[in-house]
């Protein structure tokens, strides 16, 4: 048996399209079209990176693409100000502010002051609260390309045993959620979990994100188990996932590669968040 690949690039690709189809029916009929402002404080080498993507998609689907790039030193004052004018702009319908800030700044205070509308990166207390008792809000991006991608490819959750690896407040937990609302038993394993191959090897669907390079090998999960690996890793022979990719491949059903997996299911999300807010205005 082969893996069948979850593409995730061709996934989000169609995402994308059929947004950037949208907004130009839009422009057509000479109507708004919708505004995400990016922020990014200091250098960052990978925040730089990652917002060059998000800025690249964004004028590639027609958004009104807003970039405020601040020094590193900036303050936390400063940096709410610029949250509340961007809150207050009618122009703007999302807002993400690029992680991690630097020390002198308080991540929670910043991403709490975005108004939950606006919060498309889905990390806002009210919106990770309402996600937790299952009422509508934005969900959280890499999760939610992680469900769309499943959903994609016709694979069940209803019923199945789902094992998360990792309790992370950006994939672990709001995935979790979002699988239980689907109907899947759900166990999450952690670093102080013991002998996480007893839960892997009983998963219909393993999910790893633990950021240690192939950690989920061939051994620890059964005939035909669908594995999402949420792992970018680099080393020295370039990016890895979380998951021995080569030893799977012959021995679950589905799995994601990386590159090429859930990374641009995430970009793609946020985009669609960014959409879905303009359209409920």
């Amino acid at each position: 048996m082969s893996a069948i690949i979850l593409d995730g690039k061709k996934t989000a690709a169609g995402v994308r399209e059929n947004i950037k189809e949208k907004v130009a029916q839009l422009q057509k009929e000479g109507k708004p079209v919708p505004g995400l402002a990016v922020v990014i404080v200091g250098d960052n080498p990978a925040s730089k990176v990652y917002v060059g993507q998000k800025e690249k998609a964004c004028n590639a689907a027609g958004f009104n693409s807003i970039l405020h790039r601040l020094p590193g030193n900036t303050t936390q004052q400063e940096l709410l100000e610029l949250v509340e004018e961007l809150n207050c702009d009618p122009k703007v319908h999302g807002i993400l502010v690029q992680l991690p800030l630097p020390s002198q700044i308080d991540s929670d205070r910043v991403i709490s002051s975005i108004v939950p509308e606006k919060d498309v990166d889905g990390f806002h207390p009210s919106n990770i609260g309402r996600l937790a008792t299952g009422l509508p809000c934005i969900h959280p991006c890499t999760p939610k390309g992680i469900i769309y991608l499943l959903e994609e490819y016709g694979i069940e959750m209803e019923g199945k045993n789902a094992v998360i690896l990792g309790r992370s407040n950006i994939v672990g937990k709001p995935v979790a959620h979002m699988l239980m609302d689907r109907n899947a038993t759900v166990t999450i394993c952690h670093s102080r979990t013991k002998d996480i191959a007893f839960y892997t090897k009983n998963a219909d669907i393993v999910i790893a994100a633990v950021g240690r390079p192939r950690f989920l090998t061939a051994e620890m999960v059964k005939d035909g188990a669908v594995v999402v690996d949420v792992g970018i890793n680099r080393l020295e022979e370039g990016l890895v996932g979380d998951v021995d990719f080569e030893g799977l491949k012959e021995k679950v059903s589905f799995i994601t590669p990386v590159p090429g997996g859930v990374g641009p299911m995430t970009i793609a999300m946020l985009l669609l968040n960014t959409y879905q807010q303009y359209s409920e205005e």
